[in-house]
């Protein structure tokens, strides 16, 4: 399939997907979106403006989608993993702001009894990861730039919430202003 704008990448581009009860569930591409659609699993509730094209059809790409049938998932958790970690920490080291190189930090080395949770685990560049070693960031001297949290589905959702997807914000319980 084409669109019609040549810098939007279908793959790329994200919708929001609703539960029938109307609550949030997760983001996915818009080329899942759109196999939901033609699978009939969902109704398209928003659009963005450019349209998909295939020889017999030109149809709008789907930014909110909401499933026919209740999915039973009453979690608010976020998944614990390296993508989640850049998108709470905005892709850039906790220690320096770089957006280079970057890994993952234990605050509280392993060594030490430092766990893999939300509240010990931050995004830092090579170079600050490297400088802080097998050491607390006090005991390296080095500061964080904000406390780590447990980001909950609503945190999550709200960072693909920009100009673009601002409609997305009556779904999301978000203030409009």
């Amino acid at each position: 399939m084409k669109t019609n704008n040549p810098n939007l990448n279908i793959n790329n581009n994200v919708t929001l997907v609703l539960n029938a009860s109307y609550l949030p569930l997760a983001v996915c591409s818009s080329k899942r979106a759109l196999c939901l659609y033609f699978l009939n699993k969902v109704d398209v509730l928003m659009n963005y403006d450019q349209y998909i094209y295939s020889p017999s059809t030109r149809i709008k790409v789907p930014s909110v989608v909401k499933l026919k049938t209740y999915v039973s998932y009453n979690s608010l958790e976020v998944v614990l993993n390296r993508k989640n970690l850049l998108l709470r920490d905005n892709s850039c080291c906790q220690y320096c702001g770089s957006k280079s190189s970057l890994t993952v930090d234990h605050i509280i080395p392993k060594y030490k009894g430092g766990s893999d949770t939300w509240k010990n685990l931050i995004v830092a560049c090579s170079p600050c990861n490297a400088r802080k070693g097998n050491r607390t960031p006090k005991e390296a001297n080095m500061k964080l730039m904000k406390q780590p949290k447990k980001p909950n589905r609503f945190m999550y959702f709200n960072q693909f919430v920009k100009d673009r997807n601002s409609g997305w914000k009556d779904y999301l319980f978000i203030n409009r202003n």
